[in-house]
């Protein structure tokens, strides 16, 4: 059975349903974990006690709405809805590569309901 991950962000419940690999095997360890909500454009993102380095297979430069993906320069989690400040007409670009780690199984427009500094509590599904 698939793992995943539960999110309360403010007022938003989220879920991720993980794919099987290193990183996100590695954050569903490190559940539960409290942060707390930093956005940019289109995406919702937050820090975790996870430390991995980029998976080269699950490395992308583009995602699409709903994906969820680790950055490791901040060791965060990210929730993708829409563009971000650098994406391309069409394309959803997140700041340098991430590992895709999940999709979130619920609808990625209630992210547009989160603020800037919305407690997260993330506990595994």
């Amino acid at each position: 059975m698939a793992k995943t991950l539960k999110l309360k962000i403010g007022d938003v419940e989220a879920t991720v349903k993980l794919l099987d690999n290193e990183t996100a095997d590695k954050l569903w360890e490190v559940a539960p974990f409290e942060s707390s909500a930093e956005t940019w454009g289109d995406e919702v993102y937050f820090s975790t006690p996870a430390e991995v380095e980029l998976e080269g297979e699950f490395a992308r430069e583009v995602v699409e709405v709903g994906d969820v993906g680790y950055w490791p320069p901040g060791r965060a989690m990210c929730l993708f809805f829409g563009p971000t400040p650098i994406s391309h007409p069409g394309e959803i670009r997140p700041a340098s590569p991430v590992a895709l780690v999940g999709r979130l199984s619920t609808d990625p427009e209630d992210l547009r309901k989160v603020r800037e500094g919305d407690p997260i509590r993330v506990e595994r599904g």
